[in-house]
């Protein structure tokens, strides 16, 4: 896996290459590259770049002092972009909603389009359900506690707690790669941590989702029907403050739509391209 390094440290991605149109796919928390296996082999002509960013699933820790909170992140995720000089990016996140922040932050010169998929937004970081785990990992120990409860079946699998992101029983092997370097490393567990514990307060969250009022550029917001944990009605409402959003709802889905649908999730973003000029 190729690396690349950024202010804040390195960062692991992977890239199908290609002269195609640039599609950077992003992750939750704590996860990686892996939650686009399924969907990547089905864009055709598209050269996908998939980073893993410092969630809690990265393999290598980032430089100490690094701003991981979630502006944080935002500008992680625009300096990976400036090291690999990518132009015209189509940016699609799931799960976890801050790449939108690059447009509040001033940062989204090389984001040509924006794909919304089952994502937080406004106030909704974190959702509800995940912050017990939130105050957990406050707590002295805690998070190392919480990494020792993603080992259980319980905890990786209940429709309460992890299981809740997907309709379908996401495999343990994949599970162990999104889990593993938090459990086993305490500067990942550290970096976790800072993400974890690093929300900025309502007025704030909501001033930056404003801000996505002037990304005059085309955007798409897929939403899933079954979705425990982000807001149906927040969907409708990203499509309507985006200039040029609409919106897209998929059946029979949870949070993670490219794990319960990923074929129908493919075939959205290949239309979305085409009809917004990014052709192979």
């Amino acid at each position: 896996m190729p690396t690349v390094q950024i202010p804040a440290g390195p960062i692991d991605y992977t890239d199908t290459g290609g002269p195609g149109p640039v599609v950077v796919l992003t992750h939750g928390f704590p996860m990686n590259h892996l939650q686009w296996r399924k969907v990547i082999p089905l864009l055709h002509g598209v050269r996908c770049i998939a980073p893993t960013l410092p969630l809690g699933g990265h393999r290598t820790p980032m430089r100490p002092g690094t701003d991981l909170s979630q502006g944080g992140q935002a500008k992680i995720l625009a300096d990976f972009l400036d090291a690999l000089d990518l132009q015209d990016v189509t940016l699609v996140m799931n799960d976890w909603g801050g790449p939108q922040f690059v447009v509040a932050l001033g940062r989204a010169d090389r984001v040509g389009r924006m794909v919304f998929v089952a994502c937080e937004a406004f106030d909704n970081f974190p959702p509800p359900q995940v912050r017990p785990a939130a105050l957990l990992i406050r707590a002295p120990g805690g998070t190392w506690l919480l990494m020792q409860l993603l080992r259980t079946p319980l905890f990786r699998h209940g429709r309460r707690t992890w299981g809740v992101l997907s309709r379908t029983r996401i495999p343990d092997d994949v599970l162990d790669a999104w889990f593993e370097p938090a459990r086993r490393s305490r500067a990942i567990r550290r970096d976790l941590r800072a993400f974890g514990t690093g929300a900025p307060p309502r007025r704030t969250l909501l001033a930056w989702s404003e801000a996505l009022r002037t990304f005059d550029r085309p955007a798409l917001v897929v939403w899933a029907e079954q979705d425990g944990m982000m807001p149906r009605d927040h969907g409708r409402r990203l499509a309507e403050l985006l200039p040029q959003g609409r919106l897209i709802e998929v059946a029979d889905s949870a949070t993670l739509i490219p794990e319960d649908q990923p074929e129908r999730l493919a075939q959205i973003l290949q239309d979305f391209l085409a009809e917004t000029g990014a052709h192979p």
